[in-house]
């Protein structure tokens, strides 16, 4: 079978749209994050937010400071009001605290509760066991991470996201 060239390739077929395998990809890995965050009462963004809570928290004296609504946002590249239903939740679990900057009153500190320290132990089975589901070589994910990171950074440096 003859390659097609470029031209006698459709750029508006959805098979080639870069757009639609992001989409339907994502769909189907959130499915099978899933059923694996269950048992720990979270959802899959909510699940995110405990990442960089205890990403933070391998910092030196992170016991001591708090990370603000502002910088768990930009971390997780998200705005502020999509973040406080999800930060409100975790609270209402036990799982963080949320508080008033004492400098700042503009500005709310988060922190992890106890929970939230101890649930960190029972996370850590979920990516090897999305590994496993997924089926595809570890490699292969990693390899997929650096990729989506670039063009989420080409993405960012041509205004995506930008209020």
């Amino acid at each position: 079978m003859a390659k097609l060239t470029a031209r006698e390739i459709d750029p508006l077929a959805l098979e080639h749209q870069v757009c639609f395998a992001l989409a339907t990809t994502n769909r189907a890995v959130l499915a099978v994050y899933r059923p694996l965050l269950e048992p720990l009462g979270l959802t899959h963004p909510q699940y995110l937010v405990m990442l960089a809570l205890w990403d933070h928290r391998k910092k030196p004296a992170a016991d001591e400071l708090p990370l603000s609504v502002k910088e768990i946002a930009a971390a997780l590249q998200l705005d502020s009001a999509t973040l406080s239903p999800m930060l409100k939740r975790l609270e209402g679990l036990g799982l963080i605290t949320r508080a008033k900057n004492a400098a700042d009153e503009r500005t709310t500190d988060v922190k992890l509760t106890q929970r939230g320290i101890t649930m960190r132990e029972r996370a850590l089975d979920i990516p090897p066991a999305v590994v496993a589901r997924l089926g595809v070589e570890l490699a292969e994910l990693e390899n997929l991470h650096q990729v989506l990171t670039r063009i989420n950074a080409a993405a960012q440096a041509a205004g995506a996201l930008q209020s």
